[in-house]
């Protein structure tokens, strides 16, 4: 056996053709050949269906039959295997220029004229089939690409989150140092974007990015961040000021999960009716994923025991979120956050801190 013969002994091949006769030429020529996966009909209805079930590497297709003719045969096929390379090669008995042209149109690769030739057969069909296995190396090699590039991208992806939420929780970790209140804030968050209808892809991002929304923490001296008791004026202003330093150390991006940390460590603090800071924003000039962070971490935080201040009871942090409506927060995000409360209990649960 040649090294053709080798390489493509074991290619799917489909003989059609109505003529018995004629099929059974093909038959032994394709054998004698060393070709081992040959299949055949008589009946050009079943060629789409045989198609479909083996994907075959080259299909050796006659004109005139009855029921479907070759050119319509060729129709079906293109119709399902447009992201395909599909071999055929026309056995007709017709050589005008007419037939010719219609069957090129119609996806035909090659001619073999009837009464054909053993060699001419044979070697048409190897270079088909040289041609339709370029193809194949080439799409697979493309997907092994894409498979690559999506793996790589995912690493790039879950490096960032990784990086996102270690710096979110190294904010926390300054009155906080198990930096639980980060997760269940994150995840409470999720479930209120959920009930808000803001969707899965973008509960997702709130989900990443509200970790960093106390990263500017880390730029607050440890006597004023866990003073206990009530912030002098002075005190206060410099509190206020980890807003800023947060979106500073994120940095103003233009889109994408960072985007959104950005924007939720400088709007948090604002307050529905415009009392907050730092910019003193009012009611929907809040973006919402902001509008969401400042609910949850409010809740969770007055919820949290920390150095400077006891934990409250749930029954009294829900009261103040209600009561809040309209002034520190939006109505209906403390309607969101009602309805996820249930799912926002069994996160607190869940992600305590250790006692």
């Amino acid at each position: 056996m040649t090294e053709r013969q080798e390489r493509y002994k074991d290619a799917l091949i489909l003989i059609v053709d109505d003529n018995p006769t004629n099929v059974k030429l093909l038959e032994m020529t394709l054998e004698v050949d060393g070709f081992q996966n040959v299949q055949s009909t008589t009946d050009p209805r079943a060629v789409l269906g045989l198609q479909q079930k083996n994907k075959f590497d080259l299909i050796l297709l006659d004109i005139q039959m009855p029921y479907l003719d070759g050119f319509q045969v060729m129709d079906q096929l293109r119709n399902v295997q447009e992201d395909d390379y599909l071999s055929v090669l026309v056995l007709t008995a017709q050589q005008d220029m007419e037939t010719r042209l219609r069957a090129l149109e119609c996806g035909a690769k090659d001619f073999v004229t009837k009464p054909f030739d053993r060699a001419e057969v044979i070697n048409r069909i190897h270079n088909m089939l040289e041609i339709r296995y370029l193809y194949k190396e080439r799409k697979r090699q493309a997907e092994m690409l894409e498979i690559k590039v999506k793996e790589r991208t995912q690493q790039l992806e879950d490096t960032r989150l990784e990086l996102i939420q270690r710096l979110g929780r190294a904010g926390e970790y300054r009155d906080n140092e198990t930096g639980m209140h980060v997760i269940r804030m994150s995840k409470s968050c999720y479930c209120v974007a959920l009930q808000a209808g803001l969707g899965e892809e973008m509960a997702e991002q709130i989900l990443q990015a509200s970790p960093m929304h106390d990263v500017g923490k880390i730029g607050i001296s440890d006597d004023i961040l866990l003073k206990p008791g009530k912030f002098e004026p002075d005190e206060w202003e410099i509190m206020k000021g980890h807003s800023l330093i947060g979106a500073d150390i994120i940095g103003d991006h233009d889109h994408g999960i960072m985007k959104m940390a950005y924007v939720i460590a400088l709007t948090h603090h604002e307050k529905w009716d415009g009392s907050g800071y730092p910019n003193g924003l009012k009611g929907d000039e809040i973006p919402i994923e902001g509008q969401i962070t400042s609910v949850c971490d409010v809740f969770d935080a007055l919820t949290s025991a920390r150095p400077y201040k006891k934990a409250w009871s749930v029954e009294k942090a829900v009261e103040f979120i209600n009561d809040g409506v309209g002034s520190q927060f939006s109505p209906d995000i403390v309607g969101y956050f009602n309805d996820a409360l249930d799912e926002i209990l069994e996160i607190r649960k869940a992600h305590a801190d250790p006692k």
